[in-house]
């Protein structure tokens, strides 16, 4: 099937034509029809399939029929769950209805409302917005869905992921019940059945592409890290490779996104941070400045894993793994793009070991581990048949036989006594007893009633009922209750003192006096024993 068999309108071939398009990708073959015929559609499709133009190029052929509503507010509603999602999508529009007269616009967080409100105050072709930002300008009255005919959710599983469930229901809520609906998800599960029947009426389902068939051009590889700065070491070695023209460096936080980058840029390095807390001003210089080669690192956190489209990345490189597996396909996924080759590499450390196997559990591969020579980890991967069974090196740890059995293996490979190459003596020679040559005596002749010579008596002799020269009391004499000259109440006449007459009285004692107690009189005889 090719372009021109979709009965799409003349202006729109033309742009997707001078765009070096001839033939439809899969997903775009199976939507693109349903949804020109009107009908409500469901779609699950990984990152890179050409999904974008599965729904924004029937949005535009909607658009080349007048509207019979009057009034404000957008014709096409597109919601997505990150800005630099609805960047690109604003950019496919602009792509694709190039020779087409269309208002659209885009209203996202981080951006003013002033210019927002004067979009949202006349007749809009095509809005792609922000769940929260959007629900902002409804509740406020500023914005009409009474106009709407088309609404796209795009990365709905992500939106859901995000918290934007409520705000996804309210909003379609507002829209006119016999709007169209296309749902593309890159996940199924049954928070997206339940949505689905919110929002929907008989829709039609398509899967195409799964994990496996979108990562066949992807290359990956892991690498494996004792530490930190272990990861700084096979970092630097890795951007020093001149075929990464372009790389994404991801990383866990936005603050160790934010320090690696000004650590690479001082090492002479073209790297800048992406991240959520920048404004997005300054997050769309920093994607400009990739996409026109000033920026040859990006560290980025998952803001930039789905939705961010710069062609020529080479590399992607997960400096810490994502906690959520299908993260995991996003990132890698901004390589490899439109069939081009890309090389996925990650790190993982013993702490990474769980988001290790579920991510191998969701791509249904283990990932192929390569060691740099003279970077070495101390504690290797053990390979195992079918799953990993963590470091070598390692005592047992939690786990259960159907998952990976025995997590760690047994032997540690790291011990002192196991490194004779270093000139360092094993641990067993390392005793204090062993170094006869430092002049110091043996640990066993360093007791201190060992010392005769330094005047010094024995422990033994140095219990303070030893000292009578001191003049203090030996410490069977310190009781409390041997004190009368201080005018305080002795311990037994005290409140706790009382408590323990009447426990005594319940426990058989003599009431009169707790000191007479069977207890009592054990206790003062041990004491006396001890202290004699």
């Amino acid at each position: 099937m090719s372009f021109d068999s979709m009965n799409l309108a003349p202006t729109i071939l033309k742009a997707v034509n001078l765009c070096g398009y001839t033939s439809p990708t899969p997903i775009q073959e199976q939507a693109i029809p349903q949804a020109i015929a009107g009908k409500d559609l469901i779609a699950s499709a990984q990152t890179g399939t050409g999904k974008t133009a599965a729904f924004v190029l029937p949005a535009l052929q909607r658009l080349t029929v007048p509207s019979a509503a009057k009034g404000k507010g957008p014709r096409i509603l597109v919601l997505t769950p990150t800005r630099e999602l609805a960047n690109q999508i604003t950019e496919a529009v602009r792509i694709y209805g190039k020779f087409m007269r269309l208002r659209t616009g885009a209203i996202l967080g981080g951006m003013p409302y002033f210019e927002q409100q004067r979009l949202l105050s006349q007749p809009v072709d095509i809005i792609v917005a922000t769940p929260g930002r959007l629900i902002d300008h409804l509740e406020s009255g500023r914005i009409s869905m009474a106009r709407v005919e088309l609404l796209v959710l795009d990365e709905a599983d992500r939106m859901l992921d995000m918290g934007f469930s409520e705000a996804v229901s309210t909003i379609a809520a507002a829209t006119p019940e016999g709007r169209q609906t296309l749902l593309f998800t890159a996940t199924w599960d049954g928070t997206m059945e339940k949505l689905a029947k919110r929002l929907m009426k008989e829709p039609v389902r398509i899967a195409v592409a799964g994990k496996k068939a979108t990562l066949e051009k992807i290359e990956q590889r892991l690498h494996t890290a004792d530490d930190m700065q272990h990861k700084n070491r096979l970092l630097n070695h890795l951007i020093e490779d001149s075929g990464m023209t372009r790389a994404i460096i991801f990383s866990s936080t936005k603050r160790n996104a934010d320090q690696l980058a000004r650590e690479l840029a001082a090492q002479g390095h073209s790297a800048e941070a992406l991240h959520g807390d920048m404004t997005q001003g300054a997050r769309n210089r920093t994607i400009m400045n990739m996409r026109r080669g000033k920026v040859r690192l990006l560290v980025a956190t998952d803001v930039a894993a789905r939705g961010l489209d710069v062609t020529g990345i080479t590399h992607v490189i997960n400096y810490d793994l994502p906690k959520n597996a299908e993260d995991y396909v996003h990132r890698i996924g901004r390589t490899g793009r439109a069939g081009a080759s890309g090389i996925a590499i990650s790190f993982v450390s013993f702490r990474e070991l769980d988001e290790l196997r579920r991510i191998e559990r969701y791509i249904g591969q283990s990932l192929p581990q390569q060691v740099i020579a003279g970077l070495e980890p101390a504690r290797p991967l053990q390979q195992g048949s079918g799953s990993r069974t963590g470091y070598a090196g390692r005592s047992a740890g939690r786990g259960t036989a159907a998952t990976a059995g025995r997590r760690f293996s047994k032997a540690p490979s790291y011990r002192s006594d196991a490194r004779p190459a270093t000139g360092r003596k094993p641990f067993s020679d390392t005793r204090s007893d062993a170094r006869p040559t430092t002049g110091r005596k043996p640990y066993s002749d360093t007791r201190s009633d060992a010392r005769p010579s330094t005047g010094r008596k024995p422990y033994s002799d140095l219990r303070s009922d030893a000292r009578p020269s001191a003049g203090r009391k030996p410490y069977s004499d310190l009781r409390s209750d041997a004190r009368p000259s201080t005018g305080k109440k002795s311990y037994f006449d005290s409140a706790y003192g009382g408590d323990r007459k009447r426990d005594a009285k319940q426990q058989g004692g003599w009431a009169g006096d707790v000191r007479k107690t069977e207890a009592f009189r054990k206790t003062e005889a041990f004491r006396k024993a001890r202290w004699s």
